[in-house]
């Protein structure tokens, strides 16, 4: 038998002493029959909205789907210093009709059994419900989850037009769950995917973003593009297929598509922004590919400052935060960057401002998945001795704010008020220190400064 956490079988326990119906349902339910953490908790039941209100009076309904959400202490999640609280949400058992939005329904009644309220669901897997003692699967889910295949309730053409979500949800779950998606359902997410415009970008980079977060992001991308999908969400990265590579003094032996795809599949970042950024990160070529009839050489200069622009518009276009709008414009830029541990300490320190060190390891992420990406060898020594120059370079100051020494110090030793002649002490040591003329050692600096003022060298000069 199936174990619920106490507080999901107090919710039920509550509804049950009342006379009501109450089952745990959905995703919840697919990841406990898969032994996978689960995350959340919906509920169905046969009390109205306004009888789950007098059950839980601290509840809140602000909605016209029959969704109640009730707050619940959660002590897995206790944080330093409180508690953090989850949501359960409830639904009444109920019938949906008329999708004029492709989205949402315009008409909703309450139904009138567990069975009905199923029938509604998008996925044979999120449609099984369970109280504690009785597990109720009218669509055979629990087969689907054993043959891990992702299958719709019903017609599929039909819950496609109900939400066009789904056609992305779809996608989505059967790459989380490493499961594919049966040959109607995945048909019939080929026949409507135009359905897709009536999506909001907010709604399509979530699901995207949850497709890079997955452990398979790059299945998921080839489903997205198999579906016809990425033509539609994405048509930059669907230009990229078929573009060559291969040619003479050339390491490249996949086209622009499939090298991207594979740079994702290799990346060793898990987190998704960066994931995004490497399956972005050629998407210039196409506009600048060009080969040499003569020689057969197939050069894309400058692909990476178009690609940067590229990928701004795709990430306006998608409602990216401007945090992780500039991030993917910053990796995608400045990949091209030259390998050579023998580079100086001032060609690496101008390569670590442009990027930025919060992006330092993103970037050397994306580089992995490149070079793994385009059929190099797993290792590179090169790489990783230009990985310890970088960490060596990063203990030395990159800004005068990286001095051991401040403002504040200089006009206590000079008897000086703010103003440049403060600034221009501080940007002569910090020249002196990154040329290793001194140490950046508080004791040194200061020495250094009272051995000036004797001949007033830093002041007047």
């Amino acid at each position: 038998m199936l174990q619920l956490p106490q507080s999901v079988l107090s919710i039920i326990k509550t509804f049950t002493d009342q006379g009501f119906e109450c089952f745990a349902v959905g995703g919840s339910i697919r990841d406990l029959l898969l032994n996978r953490p689960t995350h959340a908790w919906d509920f169905t039941t046969n009390a109205t909205p306004q009888e789950i209100q007098k059950l839980f009076p601290d509840c809140f309904y602000d909605n016209e789907f029959g969704t109640v959400g009730i707050k619940i202490r959660s002590s897995k999640r206790q944080t330093n210093e409180s508690w953090v609280e989850d949501v359960y949400e409830v639904t009444t058992y109920r019938h949906e009709s008329d999708y004029t939005d492709k989205r949402h329904p315009d008409k909703v009644t309450w139904g009138k059994s567990l069975e009905e309220d199923l029938g509604r669901r998008d996925f044979t897997i999120g449609a099984i419900a369970y109280d504690g003692k009785k597990l109720i699967d009218p669509y055979q889910g629990q087969l689907d989850l054993e043959q891990n295949i992702v299958r719709c309730v019903g017609n599929p053409d039909t819950r496609f037009h109900e939400d066009a979500l789904r056609i992305l949800r779809a996608i989505r779950i059967a790459t989380e769950l490493g499961f594919t998606i049966e040959p109607a359902t995945f048909t019939a997410i080929q026949q409507n995917v135009k359905l897709l415009k009536n999506i909001s970008a907010d709604r399509l980079r979530q699901e995207l973003m949850h497709i890079m977060k997955s452990h398979y992001p790059s299945d998921g991308i080839m489903l997205l593009k198999n579906a016809g999908i990425i033509a539609q969400i994405l048509p930059e990265l669907e230009t990229c297929f078929g573009v060559p590579q291969q040619s003479p003094k050339r390491h490249h032996i996949y086209d622009v598509g499939t090298h991207l795809i594979l740079s994702l599949k290799h990346c060793p970042s898990v987190n998704p922004v960066v994931r995004f950024a490497t399956l972005l990160h050629d998407i210039g070529k196409p506009l600048v590919f060009h080969k040499d009839e003569p020689s057969k050489l197939i050069t894309f200069y400058n692909h990476e400052v178009v690609g940067a622009r590229i990928t701004k518009n795709i990430a306006k276009r998608l409602n990216f935060s401007n945090k992780d709008t500039e991030k993917l414009i910053t990796l995608v830029r400045w990949h091209q960057f030259t390998v050579d541990e023998n580079q100086t300490d001032a060609t690496l320190r101008r390569f670590i401002r442009r990027v930025g060190i919060e992006n330092l390891q993103d970037m050397l992420d994306l580089r992995i998945g490149d070079r793994l990406g385009g059929g190099a060898r797993e290792t590179s020594w090169r790489l990783r001795l230009y990985m310890k120059r970088l960490e060596e370079v990063q203990k030395q100051p990159f800004t005068v704010a990286d001095l051991k020494v401040d403002g504040y110090e200089i006009m206590k030793l000079f008897n000086l008020k703010p103003g440049p002649k403060v600034g221009k002490i501080l940007n002569e040591l910090f020249n002196d220190v990154i040329s290793e003329k001194l140490k950046n050692n508080k004791e040194d600096l200061l020495q250094y400064l009272r051995n000036k003022i004797k001949t007033d060298q830093l002041i007047t000069s």
